[in-house]
């Protein structure tokens, strides 16, 4: 043990090139670090060890008290917004609706109330979704979630569907490549949020997209990886990108509220006038021009009605969904596990008859429906419900990524 006594009074090392300290290597972790440890450097140094240089003390001080180091604020965590978590709530609950509804399409009713919801329901969950994503790159533990969240859930998913379809009588398949169902959504955005930067640095990025759009519906795209979708859909993903704040405060204005509730009035009317003689297929944004038997020019004019109504009926919506907490609100944190598990019942439903019943085919059978479907979002968005599956849904991979480098 050396000598106290001795030792040379410590000092603040100097930088050769100025006045002020010399830099010593002592650097708190990036912000983005704090994704691999809370309580410790991922460089494996824990923060309390690293300390500043202390400066010389004046032989005339030496006997007084040193006047305690303020610790620092702990960074304030960003609030949700109970707003987007309600809108995303209200369309989630559509979703199981819609494919309950399925059995029962000879119904005008059924059929009406399907139009009107595929209208919009899942342009506006894009659209959100697009919204979202606006900073999806700006950290390693979003970019992170393109393999937790996307990929890994999704060939569970696909493998536990294929499954369930075996152990009602179906014939096994599996096909990776070719979302079976719902499946199409993830992968949709996967790559959605992979062309996110492209569309970042366009000057002009919605008419671009609107003319792919457009253009799209000459080619009979694949539905393999979800082709048909990521270009079906796309205007509404971009739209959302460009999206700020501000744009949904317009939509609190008491005369647009008014405006929106003839809006969705207006569209379900026209719902009810056209569901006996529409075709389903325009509504499901992904068929070719060709597929749906209509001219070049036809096709066209279809497409751009079905972006104007979608549009509509979408900020619609959005300007009529409350911006307070609710009791829904919390809800709309975990729409993904209504999404990937509300088809094991559906589809069970489906296979068993039990939508096949007379009284179901009518209008009180799409009230039941309607209600039945809406109870089984909320079960699904339920804290339990997340608990129970989110080591398949939500998985952490920390082992999977390469720890940030240190700069």
């Amino acid at each position: 043990m050396s000598d106290t006594r001795s030792s040379p009074p410590a000092t603040t090392p100097r930088n050769p090139e100025g006045d002020g300290p010399a830099d010593t290597g002592a650097r708190w972790p990036l912000p983005e670090e704090a994704f691999w440890s809370e309580a410790a450097d991922p460089h494996g140094v824990a923060p309390g060890e690293r300390t500043e240089p202390v400066p010389a003390v004046p032989a005339d001080r030496r006997d007084e008290r040193p006047e305690p180091k303020k610790e620092p604020e702990p960074p304030k965590q960003r609030k949700r917004d109970p707003y987007l978590d309600n809108v995303k709530f209200v369309l989630i609950a559509l979703v199981p609706t819609g494919h309950a509804l399925v059995p029962t399409l000879g119904a005008d009713s059924a059929r009406a109330l399907y139009i009107f919801i595929y209208t919009f329901h899942m342009p506006a969950f894009v659209l959100i979704s697009g919204y979202l994503s606006r900073n999806f790159w700006n950290s390693n533990a979003k970019t992170n979630k393109l393999v937790d969240t996307f990929v890994v859930p999704y060939v569970i998913v696909e493998v536990g569907y294929a499954l369930l379809r075996t152990a009602l009588g179906q014939k096994w398949s599996l096909t990776i490549i070719d979302p079976a169902w719902l499946n199409w959504y993830l992968l949709a955005l996967l790559f959605w949020r992979l062309s996110t930067p492209v569309w970042k640095r366009m000057k002009y990025p919605v008419p671009v997209a609107i003319a792919i759009y457009l253009f799209a519906g000459f080619s009979q795209i694949s539905g393999d990886f979800s082709m048909d979708r990521f270009f079906g859909l796309m205007p509404f993903f971009v739209i959302g990108l460009v999206l700020q704040p501000e744009h949904f405060e317009l939509l609190n204005r008491r005369w647009i509220k008014i405006v929106s509730v003839f809006t969705i009035l207006a569209g379900a009317a026209v719902a009810i006038y056209i569901a006996p003689n529409a075709p389903l297929g325009p509504f499901y944004y992904k068929n070719s021009y060709q597929d749906l038997d209509l001219s070049w020019y036809m096709g066209l004019g279809l497409r751009v009605g079905l972006l104007v109504c979608a549009l509509a009926l979408s900020f619609a919506v959005l300007a009529l969904v409350p911006r307070t907490e609710t009791w829904f609100t919390d809800l709309g944190t975990r729409t993904l596990y209504c999404y990937l598990l509300h088809g094991v019942p559906v589809l069970i439903a489906k296979e068993m008859g039990w939508l096949e019943f007379p009284w179901l085919h009518g209008p009180l059978g799409v009230l039941a429906i309607s209600s039945t479907c809406f109870a089984l979002a909320i079960v699904l968005c339920l804290p339990e419900t997340r608990k129970i599956f989110k080591w398949v849904l939500e998985p952490r991979l920390t082992w999977l990524y390469r720890r940030p480098s240190r700069s």
